[in-house]
C-alpha cells in the first residue's frame, strides 16, 4: 500500500508563512527542524500528522526571502465546512482572497481560492465532514 505524505513549498519567511497556516487556516505546526549546517529549516503543518493525513512542508533557505514560482504550480487544496467563513477569517488577518466563495463553474460544489504570504495559490472547498 502507498500513501501521500506531504508537498513541499519554499517560503521567504518562515514566521509570517506558519502564522497564515496556523492562524487563518487553523492547521497546527505538527514538527520543526532546524539545520544550521545546511542553511535551512523545515516546518510541517497539517490538520493532523502522517499517516493521518498529508503534511505541507514549508521550507525556509536562509537568507532567501522570494522564489519564482512559474508556470507549473497549480494550487493546494483544502477541505473544510464554511468556505465563506473561511475567507472573511483570512480577509480579516490580513490575508488575500482570490476568489469569492461560491459554486464552482458548470457545477454546485463550493469554492474559493485564497493566496498565502508568497503567493501560493489555496482552493478551500466546501465538505461536510
Amino acid at each position: 500500500m502507498s500513501k501521500f505524505l506531504h508537498t513541499m513549498i519554499r517560503v521567504g519567511n518562515l514566521d509570517r508563512s506558519v502564522k497564515f497556516y496556523t492562524e487563518l487556516l487553523d492547521m497546527k505546526e505538527l514538527r520543526r527542524r532546524d539545520v544550521p549546517d545546511g542553511k535551512y529549516t523545515l516546518c510541517f503543518l497539517g490538520y493532523a500528522a502522517n499517516p493521518e493525513q498529508a503534511e505541507i512542508e514549508l521550507t525556509y533557505n536562509y537568507g532567501i526571502e522570494k522564489y519564482e514560482q512559474g508556470t507549473a504550480f497549480g494550487h493546494l487544496a483544502v477541505a473544510l465546512p464554511d468556505v465563506a467563513a473561511a475567507c472573511e477569517k483570512v480577509r480579516a488577518g490580513g490575508g488575500k482572497v482570490t476568489r469569492e466563495a461560491g459554486p464552482v463553474k458548470f457545477g454546485t460544489t463550493i469554492i474559493a481560492f485564497v493566496e498565502d504570504p508568497d503567493g501560493y495559490k489555496i482552493e478551500l472547498i466546501q465538505r461536510d465532514f
